[in-house]
């Protein structure tokens, strides 16, 4: 392969150089000239961040560990290197071997967030790769992409060559098998794309068509809802199924994950000890398409942690998982973690404030004393049971009563600002909520509490996503999010609360994408030849840019946004199963209405449908005692 020559000149002009140097501890160098299969993982936001997805190192791990695959590093260039690389004509390059991106056989992007859509674009054409599939003949790599936004494909359908549904480590090594055969021989980029059709999990858009209503559907009074899906090649399946890891100690996990030699968001040493979640939040995507609840057994956690600690150096350890304190066993996990390592930190992310306990907090703060998040989501009972939370009053002031006892002294409470039958009294709601949070504090008897508390309040606006009971709700328009921030700013007038509020145009956005069809693909496209790039950064969101955009493409915010969806409506994923049901997820949007809670996985099983997968978790569990 070629090699891509940066020179120090170059790094000297830009921000923060070791972005493009690569070079990090427990980096996989191969020489690329023995290796059949080139594979790019693309990461469509800047070094920082992407170092910090476990995604990405668990893949970059279990892809390398194929004598015939090369897995290597691409991310998005901050904008000051961008343009030393336009002006001195440096082709984007990976960081292992400084081959440039369009030399690779495979280019395959995460897609972790919505905003950062027009990233790709601009990665692929600084790759020198043309945007979309049908202007790229059999030179350029097979452009390929995954992760959790991915479960809507169709806005990036036209620049994507094929999708992957569920856990990277699942089946992408037939796909590797299958290029392999491909390559030796000789065969085309469509036969290729064919012979992995019929592999669970792999949806190639090309393959299908979608057509629209010309006048308004049945129930809905608008033109241009979708028609029909259909498969137009022969070996492509009407239906995709997600696919998922059965057993999570016997999964390949990064024991000598890479270390970068730059500060990371997260930098510290990550365990995950389970991936799925039990409680069934009507808002939450990632609740339902990890679906089944899978755990890591302790013993594993512990051989895991040891081997990563002792290869990385780090004094930090996140336990990550979708909600920590459903984990079986987690006190006597994190006290033995303390045990064997007592100068690292443990930190858990994800901590419901229910199931806090004085005695998991005291084990914790062994470490150094961070803050402490918790996410109520609504400020009262009654939207709480909406969203199915399944979290009451009582529970959320007795757990930060036990963390101000214990001495912490930083509560950040997240909210959603906009979410289904949400009235002026939900969002006051907030405001009364964190007072008594902050009443809790004053509770406590000063001899145990910290000097000073600091309470944040942050919102961010409730966005519509697939394959959730939300996805038939409208969402607020611009104006109706920023009357609803504006009235909780003045209702939080205590200086011992602080408030932090998302932007309210960039989560209109954010919904747009989170269920466009292939027709807001277009706006993606002109948003990018109008120079947006890192759109989810504040300071570099070019918010008239994507206002001209959405004028000139003719998008209505109204048809994609602001308007409930029939219950018969041909959603844009329905060709996509991801185990739960469309049934299952229109009865919760129903229960919603009604502000009814549905119990957890653990109490009973509510027939969500995911039980045709699971071959393990707790959705096996129940099967068993049926």
């Amino acid at each position: 392969m070629r090699k891509v020559a940066l020179s120090d000149e170059i790094l000297r002009k830009v921000e923060k150089p070791a972005r493009y140097v690569g070079g990090e501890v427990n980096i996989v160098m191969k020489d690329p000239d023995q290796v059949d299969i080139h594979f790019a993982f693309s990461f469509p936001d800047v070094y920082e961040v992407g170092m910090s997805h476990l995604g990405m190192q668990v893949l970059y791990h279990e892809f390398n560990r194929r004598e015939d695959v090369y897995c290597e590093r691409v991310f998005a260039p901050w904008t000051d290197m961008e343009e030393q690389m336009r002006q001195n004509h440096i082709p984007l390059f990976s960081l292992e071997s400084y081959a440039p991106l369009s030399d690779f056989d495979f280019v395959g992007f995460t897609l972790q967030y919505e905003m950062s859509f027009t990233n790709i674009l601009n990665m692929l054409n600084l790759g020198g790769i043309p945007l979309e599939s049908k202007e790229r003949d059999e030179h350029f790599p097979i452009i390929c992409a995954g992760g959790p936004t991915a479960y809507n494909p169709e806005p990036l359908a036209p620049f994507i060559d094929f999708f992957y549904f569920g856990e990277g480590e699942a089946v992408f090594h037939q796909i590797f098998d299958a290029y392999g055969l491909h390559k030796r021989g000789g065969k085309s980029k469509q036969e290729f794309l064919e012979s992995i059709a019929g592999i669970p999990g792999i949806y190639i858009p090309s393959f299908y068509d979608v057509q629209y209503h010309d006048e308004p559907a049945a129930g809905c009074q608008h033109t241009g809802t979708i028609a029909s899906i259909t498969a137009v090649n022969a070996k492509a399946p009407a239906k995709i199924q997600k696919v998922l890891v059965s057993s999570m100690d016997e999964a390949e996990y990064p024991t000598k994950p890479l270390v970068p030699y730059l500060q990371t968001v997260h930098d510290r040493g990550v365990v995950e000890i389970f991936r799925g979640c039990i409680r069934g939040c009507r808002f939450c995507q990632a609740g339902m398409v990890y679906r089944p609840v899978r755990m890591r057994s302790k013993e594993k956690i512990l051989e895991l942690a040891d081997a990563i600690l002792a290869n990385t150096g780090y004094d930090e350890l996140s336990l990550t998982s979708l909600s920590s304190n459903d984990y079986p066993d987690l006190y006597a996990l994190v006290e033995e973690l303390h045990r064997r390592h007592p100068h690292v930190n443990v930190s858990l992310p994800s901590l419901r404030v229910d199931a806090f306990s004085l005695s998991l907090m005291e084990e914790l703060a062994q470490g150094k004393k961070s803050g402490l998040t918790f996410a109520p989501e609504a400020g009262t009972q009654r939207l709480r049971n909406v969203i199915n939370k399944g979290l009451e009053e009582e529970e959320i002031l007795n757990g930060v009563a036990l963390a101000f006892s214990g001495g912490w002294d930083k509560v950040k409470l997240y909210f959603m600002l906009g979410l289904p039958t949400e009235t002026e009294a939900d969002v006051e709601g907030i405001s009364s909520l964190a007072s008594r949070v902050l009443n809790a504090y004053f509770g406590t008897p000063k001899d145990v509490r910290s000097r000073d508390v600091r309470i944040t309040v942050s919102t961010s606006f409730f966005v519509p996503k697939a394959f959730t009971p939300f996805q038939w709700c409208r969402q607020s328009s611009y104006e109706e999010y920023m009357d609803k921030q504006q009235f909780l700013q003045g209702k939080i007038k205590n200086r011992k609360i602080q408030y932090n509020c998302h932007d309210a145009f960039l989560s209109t956005l954010e919904g747009l994408m989170a269920r466009g069809d292939r027709r807001t693909s277009a706006l993606i496209r002109r948003a990018f030849e109008k120079g947006c790039r890192f759109d989810s950064w504040s300071d570099m969101f070019l918010e008239d840019s994507w206002r001209e955009a959405i004028e000139e493409c003719g998008i209505e915010l109204e048809y994609y946004n602001q308007r409930e969806r029939a219950k018969d409506e041909i959603l844009p994923w329905d060709h996509i199963d991801i185990g739960v049901t469309k049934e299952f997820l229109y009865r919760q949007y129903e229960e919603a209405q009604e502000e009814r809670v549905t119990p957890h996985c653990r109490q009973s099983c509510s027939g969500c449908g995911v039980m045709r997968l699971a071959e393990t978790g707790v959705c096996y569990e129940e099967k068993g005692a049926m």
